[in-house]
């Protein structure tokens, strides 16, 4: 490959940067429309007048992967058992192209080390900016300005720091101390702590630069006040702490009188989620992974589409009980006080599965398991990101989509560049 120019740099942190913004970024939210077109249209000149050749392989590889995904959709739309809008799935398929077209362009024009070494980059601004949003709030929360759209309501100032204070769970409580929790550039503090702890993964198993940045990112982490934030980052650092004792036996202990606060703030954080003022949170998470999973079962093949409009509408009148069901809250000793919501689901697993049926939402899992971005701590990776789509209506959205099209465009690679061989 040739130098890595600085122009090339910024291209690709500003593509990077527009992925995770597409993927919960309050940008996306309240200009969806201009900034996605914008967004593709920037990525497809790119490609377009990218100086590198394309490999045949990979862009039948990338053309195979588009029709399939493309095919899959067709069949739902037409086939769902409730009538869909046609809108709906044209931002799907723009979804499918950014996504696409991003694979492509790393593969291609650049290697998937240059995509991990800007994707960790960009990160690191977002933590940044995060930290300040954090502090500068405890200064300016009397001077914040209320900024709306048809789905989302929150505060800012400036434009650069945002908050949502008045929203139920919108403030938290660490040792007696109150502070608004923090989102940074994203919709709701459940979305900053993915990318924190996507950051953490690549600092702690890939790059390996900096132990401080470590301690920085899981401070951030605990303000946002997150409870599968803060039990990603118990669950990282349980296997950190596994690796980095095979190689010192004597900076191990540090991190582990580290984890024993971290756990006390997730203890707390978990039992006023499970039976306290922020149960509710935890009754709709609960809801949303039965409920879908009741809709597909009862609908395997096509679902009921992937229109969020026409979804809720659906779920809303879609009742179910199951002796299971009682049993896993028996066993856990919580009571389900859910039997209807009108609302979409935070699981995008569990939409993904009632939306598709089973053969289309097996076919796009396969691939996102199969993902040929991260290779190294690969069923930790996969895990993480599995869990936090099921918190967070993000699967389908370009950056964590762009995973599922790395596995498609990977198992088409392995057949048509063993076809050229043959051939």
């Amino acid at each position: 490959m040739t130098k890595y120019t600085f122009n090339q740099k910024i291209f690709d942190s500003i593509i990077i940067l527009l992925l995770i913004l597409s993927t919960g970024g309050l940008l996306f939210v309240y200009n969806r429309n201009f900034v996605s077109i914008t967004f593709f249209i920037l990525l497809a000149v790119g490609i377009f007048f990218s100086r590198y050749k394309y490999s045949k392989a990979l862009v039948r590889s990338f053309l195979l992967s588009v029709f399939l995904v493309v095919f899959l959709g067709l069949f739902n739309y037409y086939f769902a058992i409730v009538e869909q809008t046609e809108n709906k799935y044209l931002f799907h398929f723009l979804t499918l192209l950014i996504s696409s077209f991003t694979v492509l362009h790393f593969l291609n024009n650049r290697t998937k080390e240059i995509l991990l070494d800007r994707l960790y980059i960009v990160l690191k601004l977002v933590s940044f900016h995060a930290a300040i949003n954090f502090i500068i709030y405890f200064f300016i929360q009397n001077n914040l300005t209320v900024i709306t759209s048809t789905y989302h309501e929150c505060e800012t100032f400036a434009n650069l720091f945002f908050y949502t204070p008045s929203k139920a769970g919108g403030i938290g409580n660490i040792f007696g101390i109150e502070f608004c929790r923090n989102q940074g550039l994203f919709w709701e503090p459940g979305i900053l702590q993915i990318y924190l702890n996507i950051l953490f993964f690549l600092e702690a198993f890939i790059f390996k630069k900096s132990r401080w940045l470590l301690f920085f990112i899981s401070i951030i982490i605990l303000t946002t006040y997150s409870t599968t934030g803060i039990a990603l980052l118990l669950l990282q650092f349980f296997f950190y702490i596994k690796d980095l004792f095979k190689k010192n036996k004597l900076l191990a202990p540090i991190f582990l009188l580290v984890i024993i606060p971290v756990y006390f703030i997730f203890n707390v954080n978990l039992d006023a989620k499970i039976k306290g003022e922020r149960e509710s949170s935890f009754q709709k998470r609960m809801f949303d992974f039965t409920q879908p999973l009741f809709i597909a079962i009862e609908h395997p093949i096509t679902g009921v589409g992937l229109d969020l409009f026409q979804f809720q509408n659906f779920r809303k009148e879609f009742y179910f009980s199951s002796p299971i069901v009682l049993g896993i809250n028996s066993f856990l000793g919580i009571e389900g006080k859910i039997d209807v919501t009108d609302k979409g689901s935070s699981n995008s697993v569990m939409f993904l599965l009632a939306g598709t049926g089973f053969p289309t939402f097996i076919i796009l899992m396969y691939m996102l398991f199969n993902q040929q971005i991260i290779q190294k701590k690969r069923w930790l990776w996969v895990l993480i990101i599995m869990i936090s789509v099921m918190s967070e209506p993000l699967l389908l959205r370009p950056f964590f989509f762009m995973f599922i099209v790395s596995g498609l465009i990977g198992f088409f690679y392995k057949i048509t560049s063993h076809r050229d061989y043959l051939l």
